[in-house]
């Protein structure tokens, strides 16, 4: 039926672990990953809690496509109390643990309390026991992985976890699996290390069944088609997701020096064709996935010879790259290698330095302050010590380790108007000012700043038809507002349907698989009559859920960093344009039914079926 049918329940101050049976209401309410793990924490987590403390829980959770035949369907979702944010967290990762969580029987995972010594989980074939992890504990995430295979004597096993930087609570350290595969952002793993949690060591031999195993293979085989003929797609199995530093540049919007400016002078050194020609090893994929976007790179000589891992994807790139100031693409990607075995969420890491950075050029930051690293533009050996500052919370990488948003409030006055996040949450990789329906996605991403939860730029930077998102036509203004309002809102649930069925945006968010066709796929492994607009109706549901989170622990109206609103580039395509976010924003919450503070109404409420 797609679904497992089995939550594992996981407390660990009293050690009991138990299965619980999966509720079919909730099934077809939320549908899976982020629908489940959305409203499992709303019941059962007060969002007043310390995020940080026994009352915080983690939840673990894949969809009814994770783990079967259909491409792209190597994914999962963590949701949690972000210690960053304060707020809803949630990630998403690709690779293999999560189709091997369902082949070992569940659907989802919920741990709850604090173990008093470190352990780790181990299931297999629905069974599910702790384990000591205490000879784990201090180990980062490569060897920790390693050490539990050999424990356990099988290679196949597969293992989700933290490295240092999550047991010493950094604040965006996150959850790894499959050695390179990050789940999202926002602390997942500083969660688990508050629990003493190492890590998730998975193995089984189960399958999901469709209901209609005849319609669901068809619908694959046609899917797995679509997506490798796609022409949209070739860009990404030759270079990677590093295809896209050059595009951005030339549309002004590839984010550079802390969002300072759109252009970077040295793209061409830090772009996929680099990794390209120079350190790829080879290429690699997520469970079931026809297009293989990962890379694993070597870096043969120099400083860092020997540095080897999947990676860098796009973000490094930038984040490492253009953002720093920096085209020396050997130090990226032994940063982006760095984040990865620590467990660190390498867009908040690179963030936390470029901000360093400009308070350093500003004079809001001294040598005396940073350990004596000189933090100018383009430090490549400063930027690398800081990655590892950071992982261990040594010296200044104690402070960069609660993230921007702190140090800007402690260093006050103008440092906080270049302190580039969204409720705690630093900004990914893609400049706004030149698409402005990411703006708004930024300010309302019920987690904070995201590009993924959708990538709205398809449409208005790229003038992308998205017939899903209704817009069909590219705008005739890239940089007005107008439209963008209704096209978010559509796209944002677009999106959380994918992320509930658990399915990666590569293959629907952009215009190759459509929304019908995922709801059909899913209806053939759910057995769900589920039209497209039911399907959107539980995505409504789930975004509003994590919305309510957010109200309850005390959000109020969403907003951007100042640069975005007020600060122009003089050069450039994107010359001249600011983000008129307000404009936006009392559409959407109009669009919405929510007042002006950004909470539901309790008609919406109600027609959504939420208490």
């Amino acid at each position: 039926m797609g679904y497992m049918g089995k939550i594992l329940r996981v407390n660990l101050t009293s050690g009991e672990v138990k299965d619980e049976t999966l509720d079919q209401t909730m099934a077809r309410d939320y549908i899976g990953g982020a629908g489940f793990g959305a409203k499992i924490l709303y019941d059962e987590v007060d969002p007043t809690v310390d995020a940080l403390g026994p009352d915080n829980k983690i939840i673990f959770a894949t969809g009814p496509l994770s783990g079967t035949r259909h491409p792209c369907s190597g994914r999962y979702a963590v949701v949690f109390k972000s210690p960053l944010t304060n707020g809803y967290g949630e990630g998403h990762s690709g690779g293999h643990w999560p189709a091997h969580l369902k082949f070992a029987g569940y659907d989802a995972v919920i741990v709850e309390g604090r173990s008093a010594n470190p352990v780790y989980l181990w299931i297999s074939d629905g069974k599910a026991e702790l384990k000591d992890a205490t000879k784990l504990w201090g180990k980062n995430f490569w060897e920790t992985t390693d050490m539990i295979k050999q424990e356990l004597g099988d290679d196949k096993i597969r293992v989700a976890g933290i490295g240092r930087a999550g047991e010493k609570l950094v604040k965006y350290a996150i959850v790894m699996n499959d050695k390179d595969r990050a789940g999202g952002r926002g602390g997942s793993a500083a969660v688990m290390g508050s629990k003493n949690l190492k890590a998730i060591a998975v193995r089984g031999t189960q399958r999901p069944k469709a209901v209609n195993e005849d319609v669901f293979a068809e619908a694959c085989k046609e899917a797995t088609k679509v997506l490798r003929e796609a022409e949209g797609l070739q860009g990404m199995r030759d270079q990677g997701t590093g295809s896209f530093v050059m595009p951005l540049n030339g549309l002004g919007i590839l984010p550079t020096r802390n969002f300072s400016q759109g252009q970077f002078e040295g793209a061409e050194k830090v772009s996929g064709d680099v990794i390209k020609d120079k350190y790829l090893v080879k290429a690699t994929a997520c469970y079931a996935c026809p297009i293989a976007c990962g890379r694993y790179t070597k870096i043969e000589g120099g400083k860092y010879a020997g540095s080897e891992a999947e990676g860098p994807e796009y973000e490094a790139h930038a984040v490492f790259g253009s953002f720093c100031g920096n085209s020396d693409i050997e130090s990226l990607i032994r940063a982006a290698h760095l984040c990865n075995d620590y467990g660190l969420d390498l867009i908040s890491c690179g963030n936390s330095i470029a901000y360093a950075m400009e308070c350093y050029e500003k004079g809001l930051l001294t040598s005396k302050d940073t350990d004596g690293l000189e933090l100018n533009w383009g430090n490549a050996d400063a930027m690398v010590k800081l990655v590892e500052k950071i992982g261990e919370r040594e010296g200044f990488g104690n402070t960069l380790a609660d993230g921007v948003k702190r140090l800007s409030e402690k260093l006050g006055g103008k440092a906080i108007d270049f302190a580039m996040h969204s409720k705690g949450l630093e900004c990914p990789m893609h400049e706004p000012r030149g698409a402005p329906s990411l703006g708004l996605a930024y300010a309302t991403a019920n987690i904070g700043a995201t590009h993924v939860r959708p990538y709205t730029p398809l449409w208005d930077a790229f003038g992308v038809p998205m017939a899903d998102w209704g817009v069909t036509e590219p705008p005739a203004d890239r940089f007005s507002t107008e439209g963008r309002a209704p096209m978010v809102k559509a796209a944002q649930e677009c999106a959380t349907f994918q992320n509930s069925a658990d399915v990666c945006a590569f293959a629907y968010l952009f215009p190759f698989i459509g929304m019908a066709d995922l709801v059909k796929i899913t209806n053939a492994a759910t057995g769900f009559d589920l039209s497209v607009e039911d399907a959107l109706k539980a995505a409504e549901r789930t975004f509003n859920i994590q919305r309510m989170f957010n109200v309850k622990a005390g959000f109020k109206r969403d907003a951007l960093p100042a640069r975005f609103l007020k600060e122009e580039f003089t050069s450039g395509p994107t010359q001249g344009h600011v983000v008129d976010l307000e404009t936006m924003l009392d559409e959407y919450y109009s669009l919405r039914g929510w007042d002006k503070d950004g909470a539901p109404s309790q008609q919406k409420l109600g027609e959504l079926g939420i208490a």
